[in-house]
């Protein structure tokens, strides 16, 4: 008989007696060490290409120590928030680097919203200072003083007037960025916080429904995710990041710390646009960007002599559901694209289509179905299953039973700011609630198959909204497509499409509604389709919440 196993021990063992945690073997993570490390290790090599401007490694950390000077000056510091409304410009760098540093928050601004919203924000987070591009001038002129006569609050305002702007450099504050660094010696270091669940970056979500909210990160997260970034897309060192992405959006989802961590290169860009995005492609060698779903429908559909002379380039897509023909025409063009999915609340992207080897032998349409899922979680993400919302419980992984994504991990998010109501919300049962749809295939790939406001009930039956888009998308006509519901008297809802026609191309309703009839069960088909520009957001996003108010106002009206 074997002896009975000694009593569960409680006590401290002789592993937690005389090794303190102490500052030799233990330091907070934070991104702001990728900083310091670059610009020991790669100190001359190019970290930021911007129009006629270069910045080393040694520069650019130089330069990020010198504003952290100037902000700690003007009585910035731990808990501060510093708002910043700036295009993907060598300055929007390098806050990334210089606010969390003093254990500020950093605020990125989205330079597509209004005046009210804006300043409405800026309140919210208690921003303290205010870095503005000089292009933004009118606006956040509008924003300021909304912001002092609604909420009677004044913040400092440091305008950063950029060399490749072509808008007059009109000033609103005290101080101008280039003559606030020169006036300030930088900090010795560069250094994170004293505790890694304070906070780094205050975001804002959309807004569709109701005041935004703001999502507060923390240091963990963002370090551990700009490293998945790296370990996710299998980054090599010295990486040539081209900024398609806004940075505003989830803080640039965490690249402007990986491409630190990499010692690799910023090629910054003011604006979107093909022919830029192509051109810097092929004057600077990029092998990297990110971009949404309509982006890289811009590349597809540019004119071919712009296409030309490219060398590999590897985009992450994410941002809405990927349509299967844009994956298909970006292979086609011999990019590499991998899928990746995320939200504001997880730091961005947090779950990535990992690319099996043996998926290279399929035929390019089964390859593209396998690459258009969400995927799997990152690798330095906890936790992500599909659940019944109502029970909580996990659901299968059939591939059709249909629930809620949720992530549990240190890439999640603090919560939302001032809002406990929303953030016990968020995280019931233990894990993040996303509000998208999908279900779990076999292999344990997550396929969304609609956001829970999105789905259409036609008849009692659910149409997913992505599904008709993809009918749609493999139309070669179609260059963006969206559909919504529609109330009907006899069926409740039923699908309408909006729909922007590639340049040049022709076709009328009847032949797209035709097309979706040879992809589609009759009762997913688009009842009508309207030729109209689709409302988006600054990172492509597609604002499907003005086109179901479109497709209540005329139905009312009808």
């Amino acid at each position: 008989m074997n002896p009975a196993p000694p009593p569960f021990v409680t006590t401290p063992g002789i592993y937690d007696q005389d090794l303190p945690r102490n500052a030799a073997n233990h330091v907070p993570l934070s991104p702001v060490s990728f900083i310091e490390r670059s610009a020991e290790v790669y100190r001359d090599r190019t970290a930021v290409i911007h129009g006629a401007r270069r910045y080393t490694w040694g520069q650019v950390r130089e330069r990020s120590a010198r504003l952290a000077a100037a902000l700690r000056a003007l009585g910035v510091g731990k808990g501060c928030t510093v708002s910043a409304m700036l295009p993907n410009t060598p300055e929007m760098v390098e806050a990334h680097y210089a606010v969390p540093a003093l254990g500020a928050v950093l605020n990125t601004l989205n330079t597509r919203l209004d005046a009210p919203l804006l300043a409405w924000q800026m309140n919210h987070c208690e921003a303290m200072v205010l870095i503005t591009d000089s292009e933004f001038a009118p606006l956040m002129d509008k924003t300021l003083a909304l912001l002092k006569a609604t909420h009677g609050r004044e913040i400092v305002v440091i305008d950063v007037c950029d060399s490749e702007s072509t808008t007059p450099h009109e000033r609103l504050g005290a101080h101008e960025y280039e003559s606030l660094l020169a006036g300030h010696a930088p900090l010795d270091r560069l250094e994170g916080p004293a505790d890694e669940w304070d906070a780094i970056a205050v975001s804002y979500t959309s807004g569709t429904t109701g005041d935004p909210k703001g999502v507060v990160t923390h240091h963990r997260g963002a370090y551990l995710n700009a490293v998945s970034n790296s370990v996710t897309w299998t980054m090599p060192h010295f990486p040539v990041y081209l900024w398609t992405l806004p940075m505003f959006h989830c803080n640039g989802w965490c690249f402007p710390w990986t491409v630190a961590l990499l010692g690799g290169t910023h090629v910054c860009l003011r604006k979107v646009d093909a022919s830029a995005i192509l051109a810097a492609m092929r004057e600077h060698a990029v092998d990297h960007y990110c971009a949404a779903p309509i982006v890289h429908s811009l590349l597809i559909n540019a004119p071919a002599e712009q296409r030309a002379g490219l060398g590999r380039v590897r985009g992450l897509v994410a941002g809405a559901a990927p349509p299967a023909a844009m994956i298909e025409g970006m292979a086609r063009l011999g990019f590499d694209i991998t899928h990746v999915y995320g939200l504001t609340e997880v730091y961005g992207p947090a779950a990535v289509a990992v690319k099996a080897p043996e998926w290279a032998q399929a035929d390019l349409s089964e390859q593209t179905r396998l690459n258009g899922r969400q995927g799997v979680r990152y690798e330095l993400q906890e936790g992500m299953a599909v659940f019944d919302p109502e029970t909580l419980s996990e659901l299968p992984a059939d591939g059709t039973t249909m629930g809620e994504i949720m992530f549990r991990g240190n890439i999640v998010m603090k919560g939302y700011l001032k809002n406990p109501k929303a953030t016990l919300q968020a995280f019931e049962g233990g894990w993040f609630h996303t509000g998208d749809l999908a279900v779990m295939e076999p292999d344990r790939y997550v396929k969304i198959k609609d956001r829970s406001k999105d789905i259409i009930i036609s008849g009692g039956e659910n149409i997913s909204s992505i599904e008709v888009e993809d009918a749609l998308y493999r139309h070669p006509a179609v260059m963006a497509a969206a559909v919504v519901a529609k109330p009907d008297p006899k069926w409740g809802e039923t699908p309408l499409a909006f729909v922007e026609l590639a340049p040049g191309a022709l076709v009328d309703a009847a032949t797209l509604i035709a097309h979706c009839k040879t992809l589609l069960a009759g009762y997913k088909v688009p009842r009508e389709i309207r030729f109209e520009a689709i409302p988006k957001t600054s990172t492509g996003k597609i604002q499907k919440f003005q086109l179901r108010e479109r497709a209540r106002s005329n139905a009312a009206i009808e």
